[in-house]
């Protein structure tokens, strides 16, 4: 079970108000723990005008603080950004040019790369004072990029003098440059995370066309590695295919984000003859594959247009991050610009706010000082009158408006004029509280009706169902038709919460008793997860027939909270015993249980249940608790939640001895197999409370006939033993199967007499006999019990139990039932299923009958073995 939450309706009085002089002189200030009235004004009303200069000052600090976070950043991505940039091309020529120049250490390769070594050592120079100012007003995860990027440049002399002597070899070297602009297109990252969303979107495709840009160095320094060679190996072809696949989705992310001018320049680079040229080189490379490959391609064939296009395309590319750059600039700048305008603003307007509210405080509390005395007694007159209005409205009594308001006499002053506004809220007052419980009246009888005339349809669904159930034999049809029965009986069980918490009572009625085991099948078979639920029922306890209806609503709802608030598969158990003051019956589940003072407030709803306002308790998920708690209370039950051994929670639902009656005086009993077929029949031990029933009478039925090649068994009826010898060779004629016995079951009170059916009138319970009816249903059980005994070979108790041997239904649909209760039966007895509330009894699993009441009753519609009882006494 969950918490049920605090359930406490907490009313709170009017202060009490002492007597005032008669005179309307003020209250001395010495006496003890009392004020002038001008203090009193004073502190009421300049103490929420002083409480929003705070408010001000919280508004103007946050306004302060987020322009100055967004001039920081900014400024940091003008300054910082700016400098990250240069260094970001530096290192991408000099990994080219290191590149290159390990390939082929000539003269004019050495001489470039010593110039662009010097560009970055500039880059450098600019780069780190700026990065050790930029961790003040840093956003997220810049300290971390600019630390790896430091540290990557620390590394930079030595990794040229590695180049230089010949001990970093090519990949070494490309590794490093291409590591260190990771870093930087960290710190290109994190100074995208910008407080403006605005800045934040034209950052972020910032960022990726500098991916696309160093996607596109990685390509070409992998190509100055093997110029001279002609083939890539296949690592660096690896490489170069995911690097022109990456650049190719990165271009095509900063597409989506470019508008206006940015995307006619976009479109112009990728329209340019050195663009297509770029990637037509770079299909050939990838087409041809590594150098073990057929068809290699000789990259020297292609160096000239390859580094023809690189130099066409770098300037389109640069030209297009600084327009992109120029744009975020922009932006940021109008957006810190607008913050400090609106911070001059609001702090402006809220500082003379709080002037304006003090001294118009000061001048209403003058105001209110001389008029307040001469209405003082009328207020507090109303203050006194109208809570007791409002109770006897809530205890439903009739209010007379113009009886209840006390006209103040009115004078042809101001205070006249105050003296008939407080008339008017006192008729409006008295008025409205009138109609809102008429109001309330009304939408609970509405309620009620809705739900009633819902019930009614419920019933002739079930009325539905229930033929249908009878006229098809198809297992699957069936399970289907029953399914859909069960959860329309669940259905109707809502509905009838509706009724409830609108005042009203179920209208479920019997007129005989009805043994408690029953009850609680009829409760199971309500529960959406009725299978997880096990019974255990010591003696056989009858329950009072004024009281079956709402104790399986009651019962229904327990086990359902029960099974829905633990966690499947565990067991939810239900045990009922006598005891000294009547029946308990305790329903225990294995969830997490509530706090101790949730199990208090529980307790004290079902020991004293509140009127419920239906209005106020619209979003509450857990009504279901208010309805148990009014139907216990109507039948004197005491339910009380306890904490569960096994960690869940444990109801123990009290039935008085008023409620609990004795057994009739014949007692219905099932039909029990003869003994010798019971050992070949698997399924669970009987239930523990037919251990102690006494000894059955002795089955005497016939064997079914055998059924002829080619012939259909169109009657299967009783047959008249045969002779001894006839059926000597086979070994099956010592162990008949037993023939159903119309209301065998059944106790001789709940047995009914056939209707005569009136000429001319269809009889709607009375089938003509087909061929395949019987068939069917005999498969129908077969396949049941060989279900249940391939799931349970090794544990009689799990879910889902194999077919028990008491067969409750006498129909003919064969239904097996299990120690729950739950498995399909018929609905042939003559105590039939009351679907339409007319008042003939109910059914409650397995096809089992009971009752024969006047309103309508449970429906059990559980699959075949789909509950579990334990039976282990």
């Amino acid at each position: 079970m969950t918490e049920f939450g605090r359930f406490v309706r907490r009313r709170t009085g009017s202060p009490a108000v002492e007597n005032q002089p008669s005179d309307g002189a003020p209250t001395s200030a010495a006496s003890p723990g009392r004020l002038p009235l001008r203090t009193v004004l004073i502190i009421l009303v300049v103490v929420p005008s002083l409480a929003l200069a705070p408010l001000w000052g919280l508004s103007t600090y946050q306004l302060a603080t987020r322009w100055q976070s967004e001039k920081a950043q900014s400024d940091l991505g003008s300054s910082l950004g700016l400098q990250s940039s240069a260094l970001f091309q530096s290192l991408d020529e000099e990994r080219r040019l290191t590149a290159e120049a390990q390939a082929d250490p000539g003269t004019s390769t050495r001489g470039r790369l010593a110039t662009a070594r010097a560009a970055t050592d500039k880059a450098v120079a600019g780069f780190l004072p700026v990065a050790d100012r930029s961790t003040a007003h840093g956003q997220q995860g810049l300290d971390t990029a600019l630390s790896g990027t430091v540290r990557g440049l620390d590394r930079l002399a030595a990794q040229r003098k590695a180049v230089d002597s010949g001990s970093a070899g090519p990949k070494a070297a490309f590794d490093y440059y291409s590591g260190t602009i990771d870093s930087l297109m960290d710190v290109f990252t994190a100074l995208g995370r910008r407080s403006n969303a605005e800045a934040a979107l034209l950052a972020s495709t910032l960022v990726d066309l500098y991916g696309a840009i160093d996607r596109i160095g990685r390509e070409d320094a992998l190509l100055g590695r093997d110029w001279q060679t002609g083939h890539l190996k296949v690592d660096e072809y690896d490489v170069f295919v995911d690097a022109v696949g990456a650049q190719e989705y990165l271009l095509q992310r900063v597409a989506l984000g470019l508008t206006g001018a940015e995307l006619d320049t976009y479109r112009k680079m990728t329209a340019a003859a050195s663009w297509k040229t770029q990637h037509g080189l770079e299909e050939q490379v990838i087409v041809a594959g590594p150098h073990h490959s057929p068809g290699e391609l000789v990259l020297g064939q292609i160096h000239t247009r390859w580094r023809a296009s690189l130099d066409a395309n770098r300037p389109l590319l640069l030209n297009l991050v600084q327009v992109r750059a120029a744009h975020l600039d922009k932006v940021s700048a109008d957006s810190v610009s607008r913050l400090r305008w609106t911070l001059i603003t609001v702090s402006a307007v809220g500082l003379l706010a709080v002037i304006l509210v003090i001294l118009t405080s000061w001048r209403l509390t003058v105001l209110l000082r001389r008029r307040i005395h001469a209405l003082r007694d009328e207020a507090v007159e109303l203050q006194q009158r109208l809570p007791d209005v409002v109770s006897r409205l809530e205890r439903g009594e009739d209010v007379d408006v113009d009886r209840e308001v006390r006209l103040v006499e009115p004078t042809p002053d101001e205070l006249g004029e105050l003296g008939r506004a407080l008339n008017a809220a006192s008729r409006s007052a008295v008025a409205t509280a009138v109609r809102q419980a008429e109001q309330h009246r009304g939408f609970e009888r509405l309620l009620q009706r809705i739900a009633r005339r819902t019930q009614i349809l419920i019933g002739l669904q079930l009325r539905k169902l229930n033929e249908l159930e009878r006229k098809h034999e198809d297992p699957e049809v069936l399970e289907g038709l029953f399914d859909l029965d069960h959860l329309t009986a669940r259905l109707r069980r809502y509905e009838e919460n509706l009724v409830i918490l609108g005042g009203g009572q179920p209208q479920r009625r019997w007129r005989k008793p009805v043994r408690l085991l029953d009850v609680l099948r009829a409760a199971q078979s309500e529960v959406q997860d009725y299978r997880r639920i096990s019974i255990d029922v010591e003696d056989e306890p009858w329950v009072s027939e004024r009281a079956v209806g709402t104790l399986v609503h009651i019962l229904a709802e327990l086990m359902e909270n029960a099974a829905a608030f633990s966690k499947p598969p565990t067991p939810v158990e239900v045990r009922a015993a006598r005891v000294g003051r009547g029946v308990a019956v305790e329903i225990e589940d294995r969830g997490l249980g509530m706090e101790p003072e949730h199990y208090a407030e529980a307790n004290a709803l079902m020991a004293a249940p509140p009127q419920l306002d239906v209005m106020t308790r619209a979003d509450d998920v857990r009504l279901g608790l208010y309805v148990v708690a009014r139907l216990s209370a109507g039948l004197g039950l005491r339910v009380e939640l306890r904490p569960s051994a096994f960690g869940g929670t444990r109801v123990v639902v009290l039935l008085p001895e008023q409620v609990v009656v004795e057994a009739p005086a014949v007692a219905p009993e099932p039909v029990v197999l003869p003994s010798e077929v019971l050992p070949h029949l698997p399924g669970p031990r009987r239930h523990p409370h037919d251990a102690g029933a006494g000894p059955r009478a002795p089955y005497e039925g016939g064997r079914l006939p055998t059924r002829a090649k080619g012939h259909a068994m169109a009657n299967v009826t009783a047959s008249s033993p045969r002779p001894a010898d006839e059926n000597a060779a086979s070994p099956a004629a010592a162990r008949p199967l037993p023939q159903r016995v119309r209301q065998a079951s059944l106790a001789p009170e709940l047995q009914n007499a056939e209707e005569p059916v009136e000429p001319g009138e269809p009889d709607l319970w009375t089938f003509p006999d087909r061929p395949g009816r019987s068939g069917a249903t005999i498969g129908a059980f077969q396949r049941q019990s060989r279900r249940a005994r391939g799931g349970n070979d090794t544990d009689d108790d799990t879910a889902g139990g194999a077919n028990g041997t008491v067969l409750n239904g006498t129909g003919d649909r064969g239904g097996s039932a299990d120690g729950g209760g739950s498995g399909h039966g018929s609905d042939d007895n003559d105590g039939r299923r009351d679907n339409d509330g007319n008042g003939d009894g109910t059914d409650v699993g397995g096809g089992t009958d009971f009752g024969d009441g006047d309103g309508e009753g449970p429906a059990s519609s559980g699959r075949p073995g789909s509950s579990r009882t334990d039976d282990r006494g």
